[in-house]
């Protein structure tokens, strides 16, 4: 600790005149996002980079501590999967004019929580899909798209052209 300060994990700006990185848990709003202290984004903010979350759903986003993320981020949540076990997977019943019945949840692609453990460093513009569960200390390089669990204290990475 230089000149005796302690770091405060409800500092949203933790680098002084810099609002391009902030810590994440003070500022969500969502209670089905939780985030662990001292974890930080890449960007002046982050609810935005979690897409299809929807209410009804009930799933959750939950990062560990220490956590660093980069800039271009993507948690894709349950809201963006479609019905798979009917004729069409096109959701006539959320669109104006259609007059469908909604699938019940069990008729949904559910993939659960999505969670991220403690000390995960995620590259820039990366997508985490629904359901996913990326362990302790794991590393996710640059422009991958994280669609299966990535065990503890491993590296994922889109491999190269």
């Amino acid at each position: 600790m230089k000149d005796g300060k302690i770091p405060n994990p409800n500092t949203i700006h933790p680098i002084v005149g810099y609002d391009k990185e902030i810590y994440i848990k003070p500022t969500i709003k969502n209670k089905n996002i939780i985030v662990g202290d001292f974890t930080y984004i890449a960007d002046s903010e982050f609810e935005s980079h979690v897409t299809h979350h929807y209410e009804f759903n009930n799933d959750k986003l939950i990062i560990g501590k220490f956590c660093q993320i980069a800039f271009g981020i993507e948690f894709v949540m349950n809201g963006a999967n479609h019905q798979m076990n009917a004729v069409t997977t096109f959701p006539f019943y959320t669109l104006e004019g259609w007059e469908q019945v909604p699938p019940t949840q069990k008729d949904l692609p559910i993939k659960g929580d999505t969670i991220i453990g403690n000390d995960v460093w995620i590259g820039q513009n990366v997508t985490i899909m629904p359901g996913v569960h990326i362990g302790d200390g794991a590393i996710i390089g640059a422009n991958s798209v994280v669609a299966k669990d990535v065990p503890p204290y491993h590296i994922a990475v889109r491999k190269s052209l």
